[in-house]
């Protein structure tokens, strides 16, 4: 069974040992709240938390909620981020939900879990419809998306060639 949960620094070695994996993994860190140094780990999850709140928010960013998806050992599996409106940005190419699966999780159904985990959150929240992105060569979010309901739409071109497909759900 796993769930997803709101940060918490009763986890602190659990996330470490998320983060410590993602970054030895050399991958991009999806999503991008996943970057934010934990060396501080009180500061940064109290920071997440205040993000949902629009407290402390960079220029033109909108408020946002993050969930850890963990396992019944409470050991953190990925990480799910929720915009609660868009910019022009996020209409583009970032979309409502932004998810990633630590590396040595992948392939085991989590994503597709935590993405329809996180649209119930999204029904909390009042959003609908949501839209969820993807870069084209990422196949494996494609599929998890298409099987949350997602219905394509157009896709959008970044300035360096890279195609985002866009898809909404609701």
């Amino acid at each position: 069974m796993v769930q997803l949960i709101k940060p918490t620094v009763d986890l602190q070695p659990a996330y470490l040992s998320f983060y410590e994996e993602w970054k030895a993994s050399e991958e991009p860190m999806i999503p991008w709240v996943i970057e934010k140094d934990p060396s501080d780990f009180p500061a940064m999850v109290r920071s997440l938390l205040d993000a949902e709140k629009g407290i402390g928010l960079r220029e033109n960013w909108v408020p946002d909620s993050t969930y850890w998806l963990v396992d019944a050992e409470y050991r953190i599996l990925g990480a799910v981020n929720i915009r609660h409106s868009l910019t022009e940005y996020l209409l583009n190419a970032g979309g409502h939900i932004g998810y990633g699966v630590r590396p040595s999780e992948r392939q085991k159904g989590y994503a597709t879990k935590m993405l329809r985990l996180a649209l119930e959150e999204t029904k909390k929240l009042r959003i609908n419809p949501v839209l969820v992105c993807c870069d084209a060569v990422n196949t494996a979010s494609d599929k998890t998306i298409r099987s949350n309901g997602g219905v394509a739409d157009i896709d959008f071109v970044e300035d360096n060639g890279n195609v985002i497909k866009r898809y909404w759900i609701g």
